[in-house]
């Protein structure tokens, strides 16, 4: 089967082959209904622009890599989902890469060890220090996202991310001012160097003191990961030892899923006598039973902001931007 050209992509949307160039190559002014057409016809017809050629061309190659930890972890895969769909719509394309957070395999990805050219790499690392920062040497942009990449990040790098302690503090503060008085906490890690836990657990105690409630160790429930194992394990032992919480605020949404399996398996009424509020707002969160309360982090901003930076679009004063969350109220809350 002969390979689909640009010409042939111009011809069945009935434009001229720079305008489809122009498109591909994000140069050029080409009118947004246009621009949607000639995207349709690249889906449809199986166009793949040739990479080496626009390298030779224009310095870039279009390929971006994205090194995660997990993509088996909801809120990864859905970044994942939301960048690649936003790199697709700019005619970019993204690399993959799992590093399963070790920091041998975070720094070849900081470096596109094994990689194509890349014009950018984005990585969410959980190991990587700040002095693998300060020595990356590639001219590559290199962009952290995540709470760790946050405490890391040093130039050459720029951070994207929302403020997490002040997101912590928001979910922990529905819950208060719907007048529960004792909210117990479920994601606390005893390794001081886990930075989404400890952000997120002192956004927890910065809301409890605002309100004047005094911080009860009885109302923490530690894990070692972040899934719905852990949650369940966790809710259950609160209930064990007999802690008495009347709201639950989960560093995680798969946290939260397992604390209200294990609610529903004691008979314990969400949001009557406990409400639950979780964090990232995964897609799960809105089917569980009952929807979930949580927090959403603008991931789909994230991408776009990411990619205007790498395209040259956006300037920044500093090395970090930060992505504004809200609070979604679903049925878990009052």
């Amino acid at each position: 089967m002969a390979r689909v050209t640009l010409a042939d992509v111009a011809d069945a949307v009935g434009v001229s082959a720079k305008s489809v160039s122009n498109v591909v190559n994000g140069t050029g002014w080409v009118g947004e209904e246009t621009r949607k057409r000639i995207l349709a016809a690249i889906d449809e017809l199986g166009y793949r622009p040739n990479l080496a050629a626009r390298q030779l061309r224009g310095g870039t190659s279009g390929v971006l890599a994205l090194a995660i930890p997990d993509l088996r972890e909801p809120y990864f895969a859905e970044f994942v989902s939301r960048f690649v769909t936003a790199a697709q719509e700019r005619a970019l394309n993204a690399l993959i890469v799992q590093t399963g957070g070790e920091r041998t395999a975070e720094k070849r990805a900081i470096e596109g060890e094994g990689l194509p050219a890349l014009d950018g790499v984005v990585v969410s690392p959980l190991q990587l220090t700040s002095q693998d920062i300060r020595q990356h040497r590639g001219k590559t942009p290199l962009i952290l996202v995540g709470e760790h990449g946050q405490e890391i990040s040093e130039p050459p790098a720029v951070h994207i991310g929302a403020d997490n302690g002040a997101a912590a503090r928001a979910a922990t503060s529905c819950l208060l001012k719907n007048g529960r008085k004792r909210v117990g906490v479920i994601g606390v890690q005893e390794e001081g160097s886990k930075a989404t836990s400890r952000q997120r657990f002192q956004g927890y105690q910065s809301a409890l003191e605002e309100a004047g409630i005094p911080f009860e160790t009885a109302l923490v429930g530690n894990v070692t990961d972040f899934n719905r194992s852990e949650g369940a394990r966790a809710t259950e032992g609160l209930l064990k030892r007999g802690a008495d919480f009347d709201g639950l605020f989960c560093f995680n949404d798969t946290l939260a899923l397992g604390a209200l399996h294990v609610l529903a398996a004691n008979g314990i009424s969400v949001p009557d006598a406990v409400e639950i509020i979780g964090f990232d707002d995964i897609d799960e969160g809105r089917f569980a039973t009952p929807p979930l309360s949580t927090v959403n982090l603008g991931i789909s901003d994230a991408a776009d902001i990411i990619l205007d930076i790498v395209e040259g679009h956006r300037e920044i004063d500093s090395g970090h931007v930060t992505v504004p969350f809200s609070v979604v109220r679903r049925s878990t809350t009052r």
